[in-house]
């Protein structure tokens, strides 16, 4: 039997745990019964597991051949969402919903789960399968990545993601950007309170802040090779408090995203340096408070090689394609950013069912038949990888 006709077995089997899941859906960091869920199926599977962040679950097979080790994850976290669907397995949860396919996700790893015990003492080497908690506000990865030891013995990993910008019937694998880095700043200029009729006796933090709002776009016109996109965008500008009085503080708060590592981790840099610079000019004092949340998730190219296999072998040659990147972020890139790996964009665009809505609307849907083989299509890229 192939991986594929096994995938296609198990379709009832992925497509309850899904809709279950999808039923119960939990916020980021507080997936107590989606984590139990997990756990209890992998017991029953007769598969050992270890806990991690508190929810994350590391199921392990194989080792009964020699070989290397690859890890496949999916995440677990639901949105803060209303569900506007009327399935009969809709949300119970009011302001809850899995908006963005990660019940998907756990549903197709625990069938590649029980598809690849089946056949554990054919495997070459060892799987390993993480059940991530914290997805969706980019803490889950690095919070079970610190814990130590995860990735320790990982050669290749791999990950899939439903993606309704993508058709049903085809799988996206790109060489390279997938999705953007996505980090959060916030800039707190200080400046001294006067009278709006004597602004020389104060320093006037709102035009300072002003300022910083154009001269930080030379960050990006200026400091970066312009073949490589990137964004500083200001979202927020709060200062001053009545009409006649000059400010003595402003807040800016916004996010940066790009598609390269080496981008990502240069821009700290360049703003601390603006932010500085232009507040002393102005007579005030700046200070920048950067905060990394996920990096770019870059595919590995000889890992997508592998991936346009795996897919060619469940979904058939018709169905390999690429995507544009999207400036949305995953925090599948901590994992690619340590050890080679490739995410694949399942697609789930499919107006007969009504699946014409982005991932993050309430009215978002999942071709199930296209995560059935989903499933099979995780289980093929762990065996792909190891008989390599």
């Amino acid at each position: 039997m192939t991986i594929k006709e096994a995938a296609l077995n198990y379709a009832d089997y992925t497509v309850k745990n899904r809709r279950h899941i999808h039923m119960h859906p939990e916020l980021s960091f507080q997936e107590e019964n989606t984590a139990k869920f997990v756990r209890d199926r992998l017991t029953e599977l007769g598969i050992e597991f270890t806990t991690c962040a508190k929810y994350g679950t590391v199921g392990y097979i194989g080792g009964k051949k020699p070989g290397k080790t690859v890890l496949l994850r999916a995440d677990m976290d639901a949105l803060p969402m209303q569900e506007e669907n009327d399935f009969d397995y809709c949300s119970v949860v009011p302001g809850v919903m899995h908006a963005c396919g990660h019940d998907s996700h756990t549903a197709m790893l625990l069938t590649a789960c029980r598809i690849l015990k089946d056949m554990e003492n054919d495997i070459n080497g060892k799987v390993k399968f993480v059940f991530q908690p914290s997805e969706e506000n980019g803490q889950g990865a690095k919070a079970m990545i610190a814990e130590g030891g995860l990735l320790d013995d990982v050669d290749a990993c791999f990950s899939s993601h439903v993606w309704a910008d993508v058709k049903s019937g085809t799988v996206a694998i790109n060489d390279g950007p997938v999705m953007a880095s996505a980090n959060k700043f916030e800039i707190i200029v200080k400046g001294k309170k006067s009278h709006g009729s004597a602004p020389h006796q104060g320093h006037d933090a709102l035009t300072t802040a002003a300022a910083l709002v154009g001269e930080l776009q030379s960050v990006v016109s200026r400091e970066i090779d312009p073949q490589e996109p990137c964004v500083v965008t200001i979202g927020s500008f709060h200062s001053g408090t009545t009409w006649n009085i000059i400010s003595d503080e402003a807040t800016l708060v916004g996010t940066t995203r790009c598609f390269s590592n080496a981008v990502n981790d240069a821009l700290p840099e360049a703003m601390e340096r603006i932010v500085k610079n232009v507040c002393a000019a102005h007579r005030c004092e700046g200070t920048l408070i950067y905060t990394p949340i996920v990096g770019p998730t870059v595919n590995d190219k000889a890992m997508a090689d592998i991936a346009r296999s795996s897919i060619c072998k469940t979904f058939g040659e018709a169905a390999v394609t690429t995507m544009k990147p999207t400036t949305g972020g995953e925090d599948f890139a901590l994992y690619m950013k340590n050890i080679p790996g490739a995410m694949c964009m399942i697609g789930i665009y499919n107006p007969k069912i009504d699946g014409v809505y982005a991932n993050h609307h309430g009215k978002f849907k999942v071709d199930e038949d296209q995560m059935v083989l989903g499933a099979g299509l995780l289980a093929q890229l762990a065996v792909d990888f190891l008989d390599k």
